[in-house]
């Protein structure tokens, strides 16, 4: 089993800010709208290098959404930065029948995501973002694992026509994935191959499924590690390919069990090939106040949940 390094822990983040000021340098098309959230999303070298290409709109996300709606037929490529719970929520309807249903190519930039936004609790960390997103028509929906494929993910996206949400996180998370990379929309990347379950991951539980991976190996049990960083469209034949082999799957994403990766990968299972599943997910409840590691430990989203996930799921093939 291949070994990965941390490289050097970053937010997932910055590498959405590396991102975007690469993009200011080569493509005169993007341009960048916040909701009076420069610092936290990132933006603030792309503000110094082009402020004529930044629009602050203010606590105002529905009127930047719309914005940035407007922006496109005129050919510009607008990326939108706010929290993850104001990229979404609040801005629902505006999103809905300004960008997708209009096929407006607006990168709807998200940070701040889900349980590991810590201290500010509950209401600041959406659980429902990815569910939300995914059920528009034409939206493509990413969840990045690291600084490196973040920062590549940005620059991928300004070269696809159409809406799409980029959805990454506030803390410091081990940086694993090559500098080099060439990110490819809705390409799964196998990480490990294994022959005894397959455990698919997103986001920050990448990492914590290599981790679990590793206690695995130790106990004898072979896993193939899957990185899903695109929701959809979902790479359903890198799915289905491994189970061909493994017989039973794990899904782990830092999200509501309602609506995110674990539902899209049954989906694909129960219309082409049942197979066991189990799934390291929020089980559908609110978040609250709490350190990153103190969340993630609380509501099971690491390694050992995950390994206790793929000992259950063995236990039905």
């Amino acid at each position: 089993m291949k070994k990965y390094e941390n490289t050097g822990s970053k937010d997932t983040r910055s590498g959405f800010g590396a991102g975007l000021t690469e993009l200011g340098q080569t493509n005169e098309k993007v341009v960048a709208l916040c909701a009076d959230l420069i610092g936290s999303l990132k933006m603030d070298d792309f503000k110094k290098n082009h402020p004529e290409r930044f629009f602050q709109v203010g606590i105002a996300e529905a009127n930047m959404i719309g914005i940035a709606a407007g922006l496109t037929i005129g050919g510009k490529i607008p990326f939108t930065g706010t929290f993850a719970n104001f990229s979404t929520g609040r801005v629902y309807d505006q999103i809905r029948q300004s960008v997708a249903y209009s096929d407006k190519n607006v990168k709807i930039c998200a940070s701040h995501a889900g349980l590991t936004l810590g201290e500010d609790g509950a209401t600041h960390q959406i659980l429902e973002d990815i569910g939300l997103m995914k059920m528009l028509p034409g939206m493509t929906v990413i969840n990045t694992c690291d600084y490196n494929q973040t920062k590549a993910a940005t620059i991928a996206i300004a070269e696809h026509h159409g809406p799409v949400y980029l959805r990454f996180g506030r803390p410091v998370v081990p940086n694993f994935t090559p500098a080099d990379q060439k990110f490819e929309i809705g390409k799964a990347v196998v990480l490990n191959e294994g022959s005894d379950v397959t455990i698919v991951a997103t986001g920050h539980l990448v990492w914590e499924a290599l981790l679990a991976a590793e206690t695995l190996e130790a106990n004898g049990v072979s896993a193939e590690v899957i990185n899903i960083h695109t929701i959809k469209p979902l790479d359903e034949e890198a799915i289905l390919k491994s189970l061909t082999k493994t017989k039973c799957i794990v899904t782990a994403e830092e999200h509501n069990i309602m609506g995110g990766l674990g539902e899209s990968v049954a989906r694909v299972l129960t219309a082409t090939h049942p197979r066991p599943q189990e799934f390291v997910a929020v089980h559908d409840s609110f978040g609250e106040s709490g350190t990153p590691e103190q969340l993630m430990e609380k509501y099971k989203l690491n390694a050992q949940a995950i390994v206790e996930a793929v000992e259950k799921v063995m236990k039905r093939k």
